[in-house]
């Protein structure tokens, strides 16, 4: 009874099942096997025939969403991540995988519009921050992504992704000596960062 509650809220749908849970299961294991060896194509045709039985299902349109980005194909990705979304509205991943195709396309206002709906849900999220500081910071929006990552950074002291983002962000504020600073902290804590290095050379 468990197992079966658990596979009514993955595929989000009413009724009976068309197909038996061992099928499912079995679609969706070599689906992953087929990914691990980097077979996006035949991962995505290991479960066409859920997604034929439950075209609006959450899980199978996520993995969908997923597996079309790794194949870049990035149209059909984010198809399957809007039909995720769609089935359940107040899924963070599933608008986190979506920004991943729009990140790809540079559609940096869509992505930004997305991350202020997944921080509404999830304030302090660490993805949808760090997605909502770097294309703020692609849309030229250099002060709102500095109050992005510093108020990450007062979580994360360390951590390297949004001391890049508050360092770059105010490097194209001109604030440079105080970017310079946050490059040299990078440096401590990631010796080998290239994009530290490099812009410690301005």
């Amino acid at each position: 009874m468990i197992r079966m509650a658990v596979l009514t809220i993955l595929l989000l749908i009413n009724g009976s099942y068309a197909l038996e849970y061992q099928e499912i299961k079995k679609s969706y294991y070599r689906s992953y096997q087929y990914e691990k060896t980097g077979d996006y194509e035949n991962a995505i045709k290991a479960l066409m025939f859920v997604y034929n039985e439950y075209p609006d299902g959450y899980t199978v349109n996520l993995r969908l969403g997923w597996l079309y980005y790794l194949m870049k194909r990035y149209a059909n990705s984010v198809f399957h991540y809007k039909k995720a979304i769609k089935a359940a509205p107040y899924s963070v991943e599933a608008k986190l995988g979506y920004t991943l195709p729009l990140l790809a396309q540079k559609k940096f206002s869509e992505v930004e519009s997305i991350c202020y709906q997944i921080i509404n849900t999830d304030f302090y999220n660490y993805y949808g921050n760090l997605r909502l500081s770097y294309a703020l910071r692609m849309e030229k929006k250099y002060e709102t992504a500095v109050k992005i990552a510093q108020k990450m950074l007062a979580l994360y002291p360390t951590d390297i992704n949004f001391l890049m983002e508050l360092a770059l962000s105010k490097f194209s504020l001109g604030k440079k000596e105080e970017a310079k600073k946050i490059f040299l902290d990078v440096l401590i804590l990631d010796p080998e960062n290239i994009t530290a290095r490099e812009y410690l050379k301005y």
